[in-house]
């Protein structure tokens, strides 16, 4: 199977050399690197040339700086780098992120599991981060959820969910259609990427602000919305918190900003938030 890789980067002179060159030791050798220099102002494109005049597999695209909002802005440089390449000539499109560290096996794993599997449509590994000098797991989400920065998607799969979304939240959107259409999205927890930066840290969006948004651009109803900022408000022990994420998301109802998946989509989004609150409904019933 032939992997696309397509990496947006932002600044990142620091960061990218560790990727590309846990991308060039791989053990699997058949894929195609293209590096999406997204309106870098440091050395980012000096350090692109050093691969890409090097190693045919390593391929550029150069954007103006788009704006910095998450989700919307990773996924608008990841588009502009796939519409540069013909994805008949790819069985695997994996969307990776700048600054992790990928084991040398990584892309063999993920190629076997998709020839093992052929249910599978989604499959990465676990983040780690570094603390205290070690790598630790990073647990920002369950170990069933694969991760933003190291999505590697069956072509098929990805041609039916209609690809990303450029909006918060494409990285739970594509899991969610991607089950509805009978794929299934599988975490290799032997495969442990490293994130060299930690994610948000440079977001100037407040929380509250990024709940809100998140839940309105996921196409959560108005009931599940208040359910999920609860949610976030008892984890912060924090009423007003609760309240300023609601703000947040009605004041984008109020200006009807445009949603990036359909009303069917909507309606799957929900569909699926339904079943889990069931389901966690009956476990704790059942523990009552």
């Amino acid at each position: 199977m032939r992997f696309l890789i397509i990496i947006p980067a932002h600044n990142e002179e620091d960061n990218l050399p560790f990727t590309l060159n846990s991308l060039q030791q791989q053990s699997c050798k058949d894929f195609k690197v293209v590096v999406v220099n997204d309106g870098s102002t440091d050395r980012t494109a000096e350090v692109i040339r050093n691969y890409t005049e090097t190693d045919s597999r390593f391929e550029t695209v150069n954007l103006q700086k788009s704006e910095h909002q998450p989700g919307s802005k990773v996924v608008h440089a990841f588009k502009n780098g796939l519409q540069t390449q013909s994805m008949d000539e790819f069985d695997i499109i994996c969307k990776f992120d700048a600054d992790i560290i990928l084991p040398e096996n990584y892309l063999a794993e993920v190629e076997t599991a998709f020839i093992a599997h052929p249910e599978y449509g989604l499959v990465g590994g676990l983040l780690y981060i570094e603390k205290d000098g070690n790598w630790v797991y990073e647990g920002n989400s369950n170990k069933h959820h694969v991760r933003g920065p190291m999505k590697a998607y069956r072509k098929e799969c990805f041609v039916q969910i209609g690809g990303l979304r450029e909006t918060l939240g494409w990285d739970n959107i594509d899991s969610i259609l991607l089950d509805h259409l009978g794929w299934k999205e599988v975490v290799l927890p032997e495969l442990h990427v490293k994130l060299i930066k930690v994610k948000g840290a440079d977001y100037t969006i407040r929380p509250a602000d990024y709940y809100g948004r998140y839940f309105y651009f996921l196409g959560l109803n108005r009931f599940l919305a208040y359910i999920a900022s609860s949610k976030e408000a008892m984890k912060s022990k924090s009423a007003s918190f609760f309240f300023d994420i609601i703000k947040s998301y009605e004041n984008c109802r109020s200006q009807k900003l445009e949603l990036k998946i359909s009303k069917e989509e909507q309606k799957t989004v929900n569909d699926q938030r339904w079943r889990m609150l069931k389901k966690k409904w009956l476990k704790m019933w059942e523990v009552n």
